[in-house]
Order: structure tokens, then C-alpha cells, then sequence
């Protein structure tokens, strides 16, 4: 089973994100807002290259054949 097909945490941060209403925000805000999750966007990206990185060094040191 992948930890894709797991259901989230009930304190899941992402859940607790998208739940939260924009109305309250202002256009500064939102500005912020997005420019925060451009910034994540981009940290989660890098690490996901590194990750898939590491995997496929590690598969080719153990590869059978």
C-alpha cells in the first residue's frame, strides 16, 4: 500500500489549510498567502528531486542482473 492511499490525519496540516475560508483575507493577504505557497512549492519540489535522486542511486546499487 503507498502512503497515497492512506487516508490524512485528522491534524493534517494541508487539511486544516484548504478548510481555511478567504473571504476574511485582504488582496495584500492573498498576495502573501500565495507567494508563501509558491515558496513550499518549490521547497517540496527540490526535495522530491533529491528523493527520487537517492531512490534511483539506490536501486542501481542493488540491482540484480
Amino acid at each position: 500500500m503507498d502512503d497515497d492511499d492512506l487516508p490524512r490525519r485528522r491534524d493534517d496540516v494541508l487539511a486544516a489549510l484548504i478548510k481555511q475560508p478567504l473571504d476574511p483575507l485582504s488582496l495584500d493577504e492573498l498576495d502573501d498567502r500565495v507567494a508563501v505557497l509558491q515558496g513550499e512549492i518549490e521547497r517540496v519540489k527540490a526535495h522530491k528531486a533529491a528523493a527520487t535522486s537517492h531512490k534511483a542511486v539506490a536501486e542501481s546499487l542493488f540491482k540484480k542482473g
